[in-house]
């Protein structure tokens, strides 16, 4: 009888000093989780900020671009009205325009920052923001007609992949 009371306390003691060193290894695995999707979260923000800056300066080089385009093409002569040169213009402008895609990027860092702050169970919500995410750097490089923006959609588009990676490991 006090053998096995031994025995089961033995067990006991055991099993708490299991589930102990396992909250531990869990926290400490979890703070090094954080770091790397804080870097992520990082990158994204920062690549976000360029495009936002080149893409301000957009309308200005496609209409320089365009300008001379036209020129070359009509050699000159001009059978169109300048008005309706300058409403054609402001189509592709508009067209190619990423700013709102750009805004929904910062919203849903921003987003993916608070949740992550709140704790707890967030596996699943960040899992969907990053589809967001992923959705607005695919519009913006499909809008994108500027080499250098692609470039910035394509390194989005992998930074948020990799953030996905990270974020599937979280409950």
């Amino acid at each position: 009888e006090a053998e096995i009371e031994q025995r089961d306390a033995a067990i006991a003691a055991g099993f708490s000093e299991l589930m102990a060193a396992l909250s531990k290894a869990r926290s400490e695995e979890g703070a090094r989780m954080g770091a790397v999707i804080d870097e992520h979260i990082e990158e994204i923000s920062s690549l976000t900020s360029k495009a936002a800056v080149l893409a301000d300066m957009l309308p200005a080089r496609r209409r320089e671009r365009l300008t001379v385009q036209l020129e070359e093409l009509l050699d000159g002569e001009s059978a169109v009205a300048p008005e309706r040169l300058a409403q054609e213009l402001a189509l592709i402008v508009a067209k190619g325009d990423v700013r709102e895609e750009l805004d929904r990027l910062v919203a849903h860092v921003g987003a993916v920052c608070d949740i992550i702050a709140e704790g707890g169970a967030v596996g699943r919500r960040l899992d969907f923001l990053c589809q967001e995410l992923n959705r607005e750097a695919n519009t913006l490089c499909s809008k994108s007609s500027d080499l250098e923006l692609t470039w910035i959609g394509l390194a989005l588009k992998a930074a948020i992949e990799r953030l996905r990676e990270q974020v599937q490991n979280l409950e």
